[in-house]
């Protein structure tokens, strides 16, 4: 008997024996289960869109499935028809619940999550530990040790044990998420979300409520959203977390932004791995004037190229000033770097005009917005400053799109924008637990490469391998079983010479000024880049696909 596949059993299929990524790496998905007259295993259909490759990784799936009492068949699908499958897989779990891989960076899981604090009573109202409202800390003057709070209570050691454990495991971002009868903690590591734990109701309205005491927000407030920032040390290094909160159906969730602010290893060399187009980019930061835009969305790394791209510079003869908000990097050096603060009037417009004062030779403005920042900004470019904002734009091209659409004049665009660095990042493949395979006969059609060329693919673990391998002591200690380690910048440049120039000038869409940039001026667009960093073992072709396709 055949049951027809649907996306909750491939869902459950996929989380049982294999894991959603892994399955994207290899194109493989489980599609259903028979039961068999004849034999006594159960069967469940494999398909796969490399057959050629069935050689290589048949073996590791029938053994996976032949430990559970099952034999498997192999049935042959197209790559668009499998990742298809495969997101209407994903889909199902975000809609119904299911199975999540958890990130345990333990003390006891974070003191089993709060689950028997001594500060709980039986009002939800109310907290056992106090909070001193009546003295603001001046967190720019004093950095309290992390480790002198957590000796408080359980949940301001909780509190203590979540911030140093996801800022050692290069977590970006740690999400509270207040459900029905509980809270969820959610991470994102190397650029995807990962659960992390999950606790019940009062020690989770504790949790936040202690960390908007750490982060200066007032905790009697719920009903509306605030911001702050928790600035602490610990093993002295300093820790510092952008926090924001918002009320939500079933009360208050809260993100924390972990900033990076140590810029001591930031480089163009380590950031950009291709040569041609690092040097044509540093090329372009060396001029002494014009704009340059540094685009991409939200999350793709552009502060930490502009910071690496403004410390390049930074040779003593140049006076740099930035406004920023926020401030993520300590550049030091003589870069003097100004926080925004539009509560005293000093928007990014204002701040620009201050500079211009200021007898600056290179100036940054930490994103363009809106019509005025941009006039401001290319005003500045007029007067023969070296000027870098940030943009948000999915490609090249379309950066200058989302400027003429602030109602840039196409003079002043051809004139005063000297180019547009737009990337993305992509994790990087661990170099301790990854294997090498060719790339199939349809890989080498599909990504224009030579076939037999020698690629790798993340070792994605499921749950139960994980745990099996803790157990072992076997779990690769640089992935945690993810397959990825880190990521890695995939850029586009694109200079604005003089046919890029003629094109904005004609009229023509942003395809068609990209498809001259590329053909003409012999620009790598993301996936080219990507694929480039694919022949360099440092990613995969699964992750260029996913941070590639805009």
């Amino acid at each position: 008997m055949t049951s027809q596949y649907n996306p909750t059993s491939v869902r459950k299929l996929v989380d049982k024996f294999f894991s959603l990524q892994w399955c994207r790496d290899n194109l493989v998905v489980p599609l259903y289960e028979e039961t068999s007259l004849l034999k006594k295993e159960g069967i469940i259909k494999i398909a796969i869109a490399n057959y050629s490759y069935l050689g290589t990784i048949a073996n590791p799936i029938e053994e996976r499935l032949s430990q559970a009492g099952f034999i498997c068949e192999f049935i042959k699908r197209s790559q668009e028809e499998i990742q298809e499958i495969l997101n209407l897989a994903s889909e199902d779990r975000f809609l119904n619940g299911g199975y999540e891989e958890t990130s345990q960076f333990d003390e006891n899981s974070v003191l089993e999550a709060v689950k028997e604090t001594s500060d709980q009573n039986d009002d939800d109202n109310e907290f056992v530990f106090e909070f001193d409202d009546d003295i603001e800390l001046d967190i720019e003057e004093e950095i309290l040790d992390l480790a002198i709070e957590m000796m408080e209570s359980k949940i301001q050691k909780a509190a203590g044990m979540i911030l140093i454990n996801c800022k050692k495991n290069d977590v970006s971002d740690i999400h509270i998420e207040p459900k029905e009868d509980s809270y969820k903690i959610r991470v994102r590591r190397d650029g995807v979300m990962q659960k992390f734990m999950s606790m019940s109701k009062k020690p989770g309205i504790q949790l936040v409520a202690c960390l908007k005491n750490m982060a200066c927000m007032d905790i009697a407030e719920r009903r509306a959203s605030q911001d702050g920032k928790i600035l602490r040390k610990f093993d002295g290094n300093k820790m510092e977390f952008r926090c924001s909160t918002n009320p939500g159906m079933f009360g208050e969730s809260m993100v924390l932004r972990i900033l990076n602010s140590d810029s001591s290893t930031l480089s163009l060399d380590t950031l950009i791995n291709i040569d041609d187009v690092r040097e044509d980019f540093r090329r372009l930061v060396n001029e002494k004037d014009g704009l340059i835009i540094f685009s991409g969305p939200t999350g793709s790394g552009k502060s930490t190229t502009l910071a690496a791209s403004l410390r390049e510079i930074d040779n003593g003869e140049l006076k740099i000033v930035t406004a920023e908000d926020p401030i993520e990097y300590e550049l030091g050096g003589d870069i003097l770097q100004t926080q925004v603060n539009r509560a005293k009037g000093q928007t990014f417009v204002q701040l620009v005009r201050t500079f211009l004062r200021q007898d600056p030779d290179v100036i940054l403005v930490g994103e363009t917005r809106d019509p005025e920042t941009a006039d401001a900004s290319l005003d500045a470019a007029e007067v023969g400053h070296l000027v870098i904002t940030t943009l948000h734009a999915n490609t090249a091209s379309s950066s200058l799109t989302r400027l003429l659409e602030m109602d840039v004049p196409k003079y002043k665009l051809n004139t005063f924008v000297k180019g547009v660095l737009n990337q993305r990042l992509a994790r990087r493949v661990c170099n301790k637990c990854s294997t090498s395979r060719e790339v199939t006969q349809e890989e080498s059609k599909q990504f224009d490469l030579q076939k037999g060329t020698l690629i790798r693919f993340a070792s994605s673990l499921t749950a139960q391998e994980k745990k099996k391998k803790q157990k072992e002591n076997t779990l690769c200690t640089q992935c945690l079983g993810t397959g990825y380690k880190g990521r890695v910048g995939v850029y586009e440049f694109l200079v604005l010479d003089k046919k890029i120039k003629k094109a904005i000038t004609e009229g023509n869409s942003e395809e068609q000024i990209e498809q001259i940039a590329i053909n003409e001026n012999n620009m790598l667009s993301l996936k080219q880049y990507g694929l480039e960093l694919v022949k360099d073992h440092l990613t995969t072709l699964s992750e260029v696909m996913r941070v590639c396709t805009n």
